[in-house]
């Protein structure tokens, strides 16, 4: 790898990057300013001015966080307003379904509470299930599952280690 570069001609001084998968970037995009890397950090501003419609949705989804970091809901309306005028078709689809619960995505913004261990121990049942794949009784899913619920408690309970 280190010398297909020269067997091709190119200068080793600039080096070419490949451009963010579709993945990536929604990453970069809803990944909080503070928690992204440098090398994110600098090539993000660079992938926001090569698409305008990408810097609109970093720019909606930043707002959104704001609310969500500061617990507020005033600005919701306004948001939704801008999300609906985006010209993004997806974005204006989720525009309508937000308005049409728009009290409780105001409440969900605004309470401290979530429902992430219930969604854990959902999941939990799901993967479970579908592992067994209809081959073994319920007594052993209710089994497995209670076991899962253990060993995620049990090591919850424990401080974590410090990084070297």
């Amino acid at each position: 790898m280190a010398v297909a570069p020269l067997r091709r001609g190119l200068p080793l001084d600039a080096p070419r990057e490949r451009p963010p998968s579709p993945r990536e970037a929604a990453r970069w995009i809803t990944t909080h300013p503070a928690r992204r890397s440098l090398h994110i950090n600098d090539r993000l501003p660079r992938l926001l001015d090569h698409c305008l419609e990408l810097r609109h949705t970093h720019d909606l989804v930043r707002r959104f966080a704001s609310m969500l970091d500061n617990r507020d809901a005033t600005p919701l309306p306004g948001w939704l307003h801008d999300l609906a005028n985006s010209g993004l078709t997806p974005l204006a689809g989720l525009a309508g379904a937000l308005r049409e619960d728009r009290q409780a995505v105001a409440q969900g913004i605004t309470t401290p509470y979530n429902s992430g261990v219930n969604e854990g121990r959902i999941t939990d049942v799901k993967l479970q299930k579908r592992l067994m794949a209809g081959r073994a009784s319920v007594p052993l899913l209710r089994h497995r599952v209670v076991l899962i619920a253990h060993l995620r408690r049990r090591y919850a309970d424990q401080p974590t280690a410090a990084p070297r």
